[in-house]
C-alpha cells in the first residue's frame, strides 16, 4: 500500500475530524485542524487518508511523519508496509506508542520527548484562581480590572481584522527585539488561521479592549467532548496583567462548560516552560519520537 499525500485544505476537514473522533486518548495540541492548518506552509505539511486513519507527512526542513490520527486500536499497523517506509515519526502519544511497541514488537524504537509534552490545566482552577498557588495571577488578573476599563467580547468575524493589526503590532515589537524564525513561522501561522476563521470548523476566539482598541486576544479549539486548547494568546503587555486577564476571561465566559484547557508545549524554552509551570499543571500529555526499521 502506498499513500497518496497531498496539501492540507479546508475542504476535508470533516474528514480529518471524523478521524480524530476516533482516536481512543485525549489527543495532544498538535493534531487539531487549526494547528495542522495554521503550519502546514512552515513544515510543508500533507496528508493522506487510508482505513479511517489520516497520516501525516511533514516536508521542511526534512522528511518526518506525524503520528497517524485515528482509531488505532482496529488498524492492521503489521500489514502496513507504508509505517516502514516512513521509518521517522514524531510527536507520538502516548497511547499510540504502547500500541506500536506491542504491534512492531523489537522493530520499533520509541524515545521520550519531554519538549513537546502538552501542558493540560483544569479549567475550574484557571477560572477561580484560588489558594496560595494562584495568589501572584489573582493579583495581577486584580489589578488589570482595577486599572482599566475594559471590554471583553467573543470573537467575532467583523473583527478579525482589528485582531490582525494588533498582532501585526505585537509581532512588529517582538520581532525588533527578539527576532528569530520561530517567531516569523509563529506570525505566520496566527495570520493563516485568522484570515480562514470563518471557515475552520469550531474555532472560538476573545478579545480585550481599552479605550476602544484591541489589546489582547486568543483563539482556542475544541479537542473532544472535555478539553480545549488554546492555540494562540497575545496581549500588549504596557498593560499589566494582561495575559492574566484573557486566558481568565476566557475560560469563565467561553469554555466553562469544558474540564481541561490544554496549553500546548514549550518547545525546550526555558521562559516558556517556567510560564507554563506557573499555572499548575494538572497532567501532562506525553509524547515520543519513534523508528521503525
Amino acid at each position: 500500500m502506498t499513500l497518496q499525500f497531498e496539501p492540507i485544505t479546508l475542504d476535508r476537514q470533516k474528514e480529518y475530524h471524523d478521524a480524530l473522533e476516533g482516536c481512543p486518548q485525549l489527543l495532544t495540541s498538535d493534531f487539531s485542524f487549526a494547528n495542522i492548518f495554521g503550519w502546514a506552509d512552515f513544515y510543508g505539511l500533507e496528508w493522506a487518508f487510508h482505513k479511517g486513519l489520516c497520516f501525516i507527512r511533514q516536508t521542511k526542513p526534512d522528511t518526518i511523519y506525524w503520528a497517524p490520527v485515528g482509531a488505532w486500536e482496529e488498524y492492521d499497523w503489521k500489514m502496513c508496509n507504508a509505517m516502514r517506509d516512513s521509518g521517522r515519526f514524531t510527536r507520538i502519544p502516548e497511547e499510540l506508542a504502547k500500541i506500536w511497541e506491542k504491534a512492531f514488537n523489537g522493530d520499533i524504537t520509541l524515545t521520550e520527548n519531554r519538549d513537546h509534552w502538552d501542558y493540560i490545566y483544569s479549567i475550574e482552577e484557571l477560572i477561580a484562581l484560588k489558594g496560595k498557588k494562584f495568589h501572584k495571577k489573582k493579583n495581577l488578573l486584580n489589578q488589570f480590572k482595577k486599572k482599566y476599563l475594559y471590554q471583553y467580547e467573543p470573537m467575532a468575524p467583523e473583527c478579525v481584522e482589528e485582531v490582525l493589526d494588533m498582532q501585526d503590532e505585537w509581532y512588529k515589537w517582538y520581532e525588533e527585539n527578539n527576532p528569530s524564525e520561530e517567531l516569523k513561522a509563529e506570525n505566520h501561522a496566527i495570520t493563516r488561521v485568522l484570515q480562514h476563521i470563518d471557515q475552520i470548523h469550531g474555532l472560538l476566539g476573545a478579545t480585550l479592549r481599552v479605550e476602544g482598541k484591541v489589546i489582547a486576544y486568543t483563539v482556542a479549539e475544541p479537542l473532544c467532548d472535555d478539553s480545549i486548547v488554546i492555540h494562540f494568546e497575545k496581549g500588549d503587555i504596557r498593560h499589566k496583567g494582561v495575559y492574566q486577564a484573557i486566558n481568565q476571561m476566557f475560560l469563565e465566559n467561553e469554555a466553562a462548560e469544558y474540564t481541561n484547557v490544554n496549553r500546548e508545549q514549550d518547545l525546550g524554552d526555558p521562559g516558556l516552560r517556567k510560564a507554563k509551570l506557573s499555572y499548575n499543571p494538572a497532567f501532562f500529555l506525553k509524547k515520543y519520537e519513534a523508528t521503525i526499521t
